[in-house]
């Protein structure tokens, strides 16, 4: 390969980056939301009732120019307690002692892993 084929290679590339990464993070956020529901869908975290705070957790993705953000979260109150527990009166005075249910937590190990192996299918994809 001569140096103005690899130029054109990589010229090539450079355009293909932005939407390979954005595919890539969208998909891996996609797989954490699962995988936070999953954990969320009985012990060791809480246990489902009426699944209105499982399906609150929700993607938000945002392209950048040469990449990719996505954030998963729930806008439901009750998360930060499920997750980590709740222990003392709350602001009308009642008293808790309720234990923690990580579900969030053990989902975060998994989802980096997950977008290291993407991450990878973006660059082979990019530099076929």
């Amino acid at each position: 390969m001569t140096p103005e084929q690899l130029a054109d290679r990589l010229e090539v590339a450079a355009t293909r980056v932005g939407p390979a990464i954005q595919r890539a993070v969208q998909h891996t956020g996609e797989l954490g939301r699962a995988r936070i529901r999953g954990n969320a869908s009985g012990r060791p975290g809480p246990s489902v009732i009426t699944g209105a705070y499982r399906s609150s957790w929700e993607t938000t993705n945002r392209r950048l120019p040469y990449g990719a953000l996505c954030t998963i979260g729930t806008s439901a109150p009750q998360g930060r307690r499920l997750e980590f527990g709740f222990v003392g009166p709350d602001s009308l005075g009642r008293v808790y002692n309720q234990p923690p249910f990580p579900h969030v937590g053990p989902a975060i190990d998994y989802i980096g892993a997950t977008l290291m192996t993407e991450m990878r299918f973006a660059v082979v994809e990019v530099l076929r």
